[in-house]
């Protein structure tokens, strides 16, 4: 009989098994915001939209957290596949505590410079004293979010998706009851409002995080030491930061473009505000199925890789993301059947709710286009080969997107809808170029551990 620890650790793993609980973590992460703007829309939409605006800022600094732990989940996986366990836990450690440092960096800038911002990117004046105490609550702990999302990162790439997913669904339990307790003042609690929403999220996202680090000490196979988070070693941070930083120049150029297109909007007018928060959040939805797909392709060619087995790599890619084009067309599809009753969950606003039904419909085009750059970018950078997604992905947001945005939304007068098909023209353009990338093979020779190379032309052999 063959010991389990002799099977190659990729061989260990299943898409489906990884996938379907980071697509559930997913779609629970993001009804944190989603909650928030959902309840507080009961009160107003001016407030609902005030908060979605500040909930699109706080993205904006998560995402930018995500450059250490996708360096870290690239690393971690390589170092997993080719059998280096304690290295990987190392790495992990390491991790950990250049969020938190990054983590509180950050959360000193939002509090400061939080009102600033908003008047720059055109924020209407009475929704700036709403968005500004939400933004500055949640901003001043969001070094919690940076700590959880390494945590989370490294426990995934150990193959241990499902108990990221618990820890989600209980976070979101309590945030939701946090919610209805702060925000209306049930039960005899004090009525906030946008206060108890913050307040509320804050906690839980507290609690998520102790339990977070009680499941990262039980589920690591190498332990972990206290004095891995003090070792700043020069050669493991260059890794990280080698795949992490280019990565971060994509995340950043999404959030900036989305930041300079959301001023866009709001020169538009509240209601298009209104309707692309509402639509955004539904949105967000659809790109978890492909999210999910594509996280759990990167965990499984992070190993392949690792373990030298790019061939098969490149062929789970392409399997991964024929089931991810097919299950998103099935989703969006149905959501446009069922577009006005879904942005009717939001608002009775008839405008609000024509605008944002059009750009549900828009999706079937803009939906599959995402799908290319989701999951073949997270396979891209699990290879090793993170520089060429930011290039291309800064040449086509700030070349294509965000000037066709002014061009057809103001300039056009085309309003949302302008908008929307310009994010739609973005995303096809670079979703093809990462296929294109994919299939030529060049990041076969981008690995962080060292392997025999696969030559690019037999591939597809």
């Amino acid at each position: 009989m063959i010991k389990n620890d002799a099977v190659p650790s990729w061989k260990k793993l299943s898409l489906f098994a990884l996938s379907w609980p980071i697509l559930v973590d997913s779609v629970l992460r993001m009804m944190l915001g989603t909650a928030d703007v959902f309840m507080l829309s009961r009160i107003s939409d001016k407030v609902a939209g005030a908060v979605g605006f500040a909930n699109e800022i706080i993205m904006f600094c998560i995402m930018m957290f995500g450059f250490v732990a996708i360096g870290t989940s690239v690393a971690v996986t390589q170092y997993l596949g080719a059998g280096q366990k304690a290295t990987a836990s190392r790495i992990s450690a390491l991790a950990i505590m250049m969020n938190l440092i990054f983590g509180v960096i950050v959360s000193v800038i939002v509090v400061c410079f939080s009102e600033p911002g908003m008047r720059l990117l055109h924020l209407d004046p009475s929704q700036i004293a709403i968005a500004s105490t939400y933004l500055k609550l949640i901003g001043g702990f969001i070094w919690i979010e940076a700590m959880s999302y390494a945590v989370s990162s490294i426990i995934r790439s150990n193959g241990n998706t499902r108990d990221v997913m618990y820890v989600t669904l209980g976070v979101n339990l309590i945030h939701v009851a946090g919610n209805y307790l702060l925000i209306f003042g049930n039960l005899g609690f004090p009525e906030w409002g946008v206060t108890g929403a913050a307040v509320s999220t804050i906690g839980s996202r507290i609690l998520g995080l102790i339990v977070l680090f009680i499941l990262l000490y039980r589920k690591t196979p190498s332990p972990i030491r206290l004095r891995d988070y003090i070792s700043f070693d020069k050669l493991y941070m260059k890794k990280i930061l080698g795949i992490g930083l280019p990565s971060a120049g994509e995340h950043l150029a999404w959030q900036s473009q989305m930041m300079m297109i959301m001023g866009f909007i709001n020169i538009i007018g509240q209601q298009a505000l209104s309707a692309h928060v509402y639509v955004y959040n539904i949105s967000a939805y659809f790109m978890a199925l492909s999210m999910a797909i594509g996280m759990g392709t990167e965990i499984i060619v992070g190993h392949m890789v690792g373990a030298g087995e790019k061939k098969a790599a490149y062929f789970r890619l392409l399997r991964s993301l024929r089931i991810s084009i097919l299950l998103t067309a099935v989703i969006v599809g149905i959501a446009a059947l069922f577009r006005y009753q879904l942005v009717g969950l939001f608002t009775d606003d008839p405008k609000v709710i024509a605008v944002g039904a059009s750009i549900l419909l828009l999706s079937i085009i803009l939906e599959p286009g995402r799908v290319f750059n989701i999951v073949v970018i997270n396979s891209l950078r699990a290879a090793g080969d993170a520089k060429f997604p930011v290039l291309m992905g800064v040449c086509s947001m700030w070349g294509i997107c965000v000037p066709l945005s002014y061009y057809l939304g103001i300039h056009l007068e085309m309003g949302l809808i302008g908008v929307w098909i310009s994010f739609a023209v973005d995303e096809w353009v670079r979703g093809l170029l990462m296929l294109a990338r994919w299939k030529s093979g060049v990041w076969t020779k981008k690995a962080i551990v060292s392997r025999e190379h696969v030559p690019a032309h037999s591939l597809e052999a």
